[in-house]
This record gives C-alpha cells, structure tokens and sequence, in this order.
C-alpha cells in the first residue's frame, strides 16, 4: 500500500467499495449519463476463479463534455497533493451523504467480478 491514495464509492449502507488507485485499470464512457470505472478485482487479487475486474458506474447529469470534466476531476484528485488530499482517502461517490467528488456525479452502482 505505501502511499497509494484510495478511491471511495459508496452505493447503499452495505454496498461499498474502495480500491487503490494502482488498481484503477481504465475509465470509459459507454454512454451519456454513465462514467465506468474498471478496478482489476479486489475479490480474488492474481488471478483466482473470479473475474478480473470490478465495475463502478457513475451516473452523471446530461450534457456535452460532462464526462470529460469528470474523468479530468478524478484525474486531478488522483494526483493532487494539497489539502484536502493528505489523508489517501477520495471519496468520488457516496450515495447515502451526497458527498460527490465533481458535481455532475448523481449516483453510483459496484458490480464485483465482471
């Protein structure tokens, strides 16, 4: 772990997920209004019975370069070191708090093992 910062996605009161940003594999954009983040597993880490990537969906307000402006603020956050930034901890989705780390960011959903 060292000094890897973690990426913070809370979805319902049991559905959380926190990955490294060492595991952040790609970010895409399948279609408007959705940001998908893909973390290789956390269930089954080298190579086990399980998929290797985990899925995070982002649900986004509609518009044009939305998406970039988002993927551009998980970008910075990532490699950001002033306050706000010292603890290793980002919170890019909580549902249950409304706490969002762009705000164009309405929701989340955690797909394990796609």
């Amino acid at each position: 772990m060292g000094t890897d910062k973690f990426l913070l996605f809370v979805d319902d009161e049991n559905d959380i997920a926190m990955y490294p940003i060492s595991r952040l594999a790609a970010i895409t954009c399948a279609a408007d209004e959705a940001v998908l983040l893909r973390f290789n597993s956390g269930v089954e880490p080298g190579g086990g019975t399980a998929a290797a990537n985990d899925l995070v969906t982002l649900t986004t307000t509609a518009g044009a370069a939305v998406e970039k402006a988002i993927f551009e603020a998980i970008a910075r956050a990532c490699t950001a070191t002033g306050p706000g930034y010292t603890d290793g901890l980002i919170t890019v989705c909580d549902d249950i708090n409304s706490i969002f780390l762009h705000k164009d960011i309405l929701s989340c959903a955690i797909t394990l093992d796609t």
